[in-house]
């Protein structure tokens, strides 16, 4: 049986733990929004149209950011389109999704979502299509009490109070050739400080968020980010990552370890941040908005035929709505391991997304809402990570992998909290065959108790849908022992574990 040690101490801090870390994701795409969060006429809707049974399950995962309204639909939307009269609206193409838009849902109408789901707003401006002047005015609309046409527009519109919108993204994917208006490092870095400061001069306090690479894969990787930063270091306060993972070609051991990548992708954004940093002389640190990250099987989406005729482009339709598996759910735990790891300076992250469309909540239409497999680890992780995340020197096993190479069969993150004392451990066991033991010196922490949940079936790839809504569920995890400063646990093949002390 492979095995695995890990230390818990306060002593070996990596920083404190930014509850945006706990942030998700609502674009225009697909189901997300409509038929999604968003559904007049459900049996559970409000006299808002927000349906409540989702809205229940929002507050069960803990979410604690949106971001919106994307993603790709962004750069193409006008957002003067989604305030005022629904029945005045427009009815716009999207071109990102090749969807019609109704627009019936919108700026307005997020906030109102957002205060019943007790979030904090994200908000992303169009730099795709347009610029200073647009992201000048939309925050002029939501963050100014009155006393302007664009304030009152938005008292008019039946919000007395400002939005408070803090955390503002500067555009979406612009490395990207699918992405409307697609620009290059230094014509991007150039806008993005130009609007920084426009938005700026009418809140100087506002945290702003400069693209970074749409992936690491991506051929302009790293010279992208050292590019953006250049212009913009000292207009903005974080750069974006966004990372995908799949399985492919059968290889789950190498995805499994997808969190290796991660961790790397993560490392590499630091050192170029830090990399401008020095070459400005600058005291001020950039720290990473993760604002995009997820399980997402991007070659099925590829492999659909894409609906050209302009005339035929649908509402809503049912897109990338990938149904998630417990080794799933077991990588997408490690991808948040990999955060929490991280935590010094990846201080804010957006799962993609939150309802549907690669999501862990499905819908639908008129009937039930229900947990994906990937729900569990987020929903327990955003409960029981508090306070510090601890680096926790793990000895483990390895294994080998094609895409990867050598890697840990366990990987673990440790948090604390010194205001109740409580702490907690995520583990992932990536041995398909194997259970692995994990003991864990909790000398430090003086804890008398511990319980443990994992994650794990003895089919991998057992999945909840709409007719086996509770097939995939959390389980207690009955090995936890606790003696003295000493904890043991076993962990099943393929799982992810939470174990919490006090």
């Amino acid at each position: 049986m492979p095995t695995a040690s890990l230390t818990l101490d306060p002593r070996f801090a990596v920083g404190a733990i930014n509850r945006r870390v706990f942030g998700s994701f609502v674009e225009h795409l697909g189901r997300c929004v409509y038929n999604g969060i968003y559904e007049p006429g459900h049996p559970n809707a409000d006299a808002d149209g927000f349906r409540e049974d989702v809205l229940e399950l929002v507050r069960e995962l803990g979410i604690s950011t949106v971001r919106y309204p994307g993603g790709n639909f962004v750069s193409g939307y006008r957002w003067e389109d989604g305030v005022g009269p629904k029945e005045q609206r427009p009815r716009r193409l999207d071109l990102a999704w090749h969807s019609v838009e109704t627009n019936e849902f919108g700026l307005d109408e997020f906030a109102k979502w957002s205060a019943k789901a007790g979030t904090e707003m994200m908000y992303a401006v169009n730099l795709g299509t347009r610029g200073v002047l647009e992201a000048v005015d939309v925050l002029e609309y939501t963050n100014v009490r009155s006393g302007s046409t664009l304030s009152d527009a938005r008292v008019a519109n039946g919000a007395p109070e400002p939005y408070g919108i803090k955390m503002w993204c500067l555009g979406n994917e612009m490395d990207g050739p699918w992405q409307l208006g697609h620009m290059s490092a230094d014509d991007y870095g150039k806008l993005a400080s130009r609007t920084a400061k426009g938005m700026r001069q009418l809140d100087p306090d506002l945290e702003l968020v400069a693209c970074g690479s749409s992936s690491a894969s991506m051929p302009t990787f790293g010279a992208w980010e050292r590019t953006v930063l250049e212009h913009a270091y000292d207009d903005v306060d974080y750069i974006s990552c966004h990372a995908y993972y799949e399985e492919r070609d059968g290889d789950l051991d190498s995805f499994l370890a997808s969190a290796v990548n991660m961790d790397h992708f993560i490392e590499t954004v630091v050192a170029t941040a830090d990399h401008v940093k020095a070459l400005k002389r600058s005291d001020k640190t950039i720290n990473i908005s993760f604002d995009e990250w997820n399980v997402w099987y991007i070659e099925r989406y590829h492999s659909v035929d894409k609906i050209t005729k302009i005339e035929e482009w649908p509402y809503a339709p049912r897109l990338l709505e990938d149904v998630y598996s417990v080794a799933d759910a077991v990588v997408f735990g490690s991808l948040m391991i990999s955060l929490l790891k991280h935590a010094d300076r990846v201080t804010s992250a957006s799962l993609a997304q939150l309802v549907n469309v690669i999501a862990p909540i499905m819908t639908e239409p008129g009937g039930p809402a229900w947990r994906q497999a990937t729900f569990f680890p987020f929903a327990v992780t955003s409960e029981l990570a508090k306070g510090t995340a601890l680096e926790v020197r793990l000895e483990s096993d390895t294994y080998v992998t094609q895409q990867y190479g050598e890697v840990p069969i366990v990987d673990a993150v440790g948090t604390h909290d010194a205001e109740s004392g409580r702490a907690a451990v995520f583990l992932v066991n990536r041995s398909r065959e194997s259970e692995t033991t994990v003991t864990i010196d909790v000398r430090a922490l003086g804890l008398s108790s511990a319980s443990a949940r994992s994650l794990w079936d003895e089919d991998v790839y057992a999945k909840n849908t709409l007719e086996q809504q509770d097939r995939v569920q959390l389980r207690a995890n009955d090995s936890v022992s606790l003696d003295g400063g000493s904890l043991t646990v076993t962990l099943p093949p393929v799982s992810w574990t939470a174990i919490e002390l006090s």
